[in-house]
């Protein structure tokens, strides 16, 4: 039995440049980065993209105070990619409708702000918030999601590193094909910047961006860079198979036809450039492509020394033959949102299929020899003859590796 053909019809995000996907997409094409410094309890301040959106538009301040950033993000992004696919909360199926979000860890913010809270009590249990276990269980941003729309269906998280808000979109994919679900919210969400232990992680590996600006910190590909920029951020999508999207008469940003998942089983850290091209080659086969026929290679590269070198070894073992394939990175704008990138990467080039431009890489002043790969967009926005195809690279920890490719709708 052929498997339904899923469709992406609505994107709501949230970005530390932009609140929208028009908003998003304006700042990747002008070069805009949106890097500030914050105060980290321990460490003094440091480098983090932070998003801004209004948390009261769609959750009442008790809501907030009960519940987790996590699934503040959640709520909004899944509340402006349904006002953007034209559905109405109202008019969803509820036990018909999933809800798949994409993390990378979830708890860690909230315990070690309530271990730091109590240390000021000397560590008084009594000071402990009943709300913990709740706020922490990893199932928290999809669940709050649920509770806010009032949704019946399957809500639940992806665990991958920083895979997983391919993940994400990839798990909704499946459920709609299975007949599951009749709709679909995925995608993925970050929280990172309020956890201590992210940032000391970092540091204490080496891999911790700084730079006097903030919004040059980020640097992918570039001789300077000296690691990564921590972000939030989220980003979720509607899905529907195609047959029901176009009953409706929706809108469609393109559809989803190829996907792979694959482990290194080689380092804790450190990626496995053989997986990764493997990875790619898998999604390309699923979709029935070759590499030529994907128009823009949406990079996972985090301006980390070596993860950099090895990702951009992946690609050129690929796509070293494709004239028409250009390749980006969106981290020098936003820097890495973890749980996040993937979604948001991919929202950044999805308005691709209308205007035909590829957004840059930025910050990338003395482009390292290593990472120099045919068809990369540096600096300035390319206009493409044509962008029929987008291959998102999203990788993680602990060596997930994950592949996703969103073509241009046609009947």
């Amino acid at each position: 039995m052929a498997l339904s053909r899923v469709v992406i019809t609505g994107v709501g995000l949230t970005s530390p440049n932009g609140n929208t996907l028009q908003e998003f997409r304006q700042s990747l094409l002008e070069g805009r980065a949106g890097i500030s410094r914050i105060d980290m309890r321990y460490m003094g301040q440091v480098l983090a993209g932070v998003c801004d959106f209004d948390a009261t538009k769609y959750q009442k301040r008790k809501e907030l105070r009960v519940g987790t950033r996590a699934g503040s993000v959640s709520i909004y992004c899944a509340r402006e990619a349904l006002a953007d696919a034209g559905i109405a909360v109202e008019d969803l199926v509820s036990d018909r409708t999933g809800i798949y979000v994409g993390t990378t860890e979830h708890g860690n913010v909230e315990t070690e702000n309530e271990v730091y809270n109590i240390s000021q009590f000397d560590y008084d249990t009594k000071f402990w918030s009943h709300h913990h276990n709740p706020r922490t269980v990893s199932n928290n941003p999809a669940g709050e999601v649920s509770l806010n729309l009032k949704v019946h269906g399957p809500a639940y998280t992806i665990g991958a590193a920083c895979a997983a808000g391919n993940l994400g979109l990839i798990q909704g994919m499946q459920m709609l094909q299975l007949g599951e679900v009749d709709f679909a919210i995925a995608g993925g969400v970050s929280e990172s910047i309020r956890s201590f232990g992210i940032f000391a992680g970092f540091k204490s590996q080496g891999a911790l961006a700084d730079h006097e600006d903030p919004n040059k910190a980020s640097r992918p590909f570039d001789t300077a860079r000296n690691g990564i920029v921590v972000s939030e951020g989220g980003a979720l999508y509607t899905l529907e198979r195609l047959e029901d999207a176009q009953a409706r008469g929706a809108k469609i940003y393109g559809e989803i036809v190829g996907y792979n998942i694959n482990s290194d089983a080689t380092d804790y850290v450190l990626p496995n450039p053989q997986r990764q091209a493997e990875c790619m080659r898998g999604a390309l086969k699923k979709a029935g492509m070759e590499p030529g026929d994907i128009h823009i290679v949406s990079t996972h590269a985090t301006a980390t020394p070596m993860g950099d070198i090895q990702e951009c070894e992946a690609v050129r073992e690929v796509f070293s033959d494709c004239p028409d394939t250009h390749i980006n990175n969106t981290k020098g704008y936003i820097g890495h949102a973890m749980g996040a990138a993937g979604a948001l990467e991919l929202a950044g080039n999805l308005p691709s299929f209308e205007d035909g431009l590829v957004h840059p890489t930025i910050n990338v002043d003395n482009l390292d020899p290593k990472c120099d790969l045919p068809g990369l967009v540096i600096n300035e926005a390319k206009q493409a003859k044509r962008v029929d195809a987008i291959l998102n690279n999203s990788f993680g920890m602990l060596g997930i590796n994950s592949a996703l490719i969103i073509k241009r709708f046609s009947n």
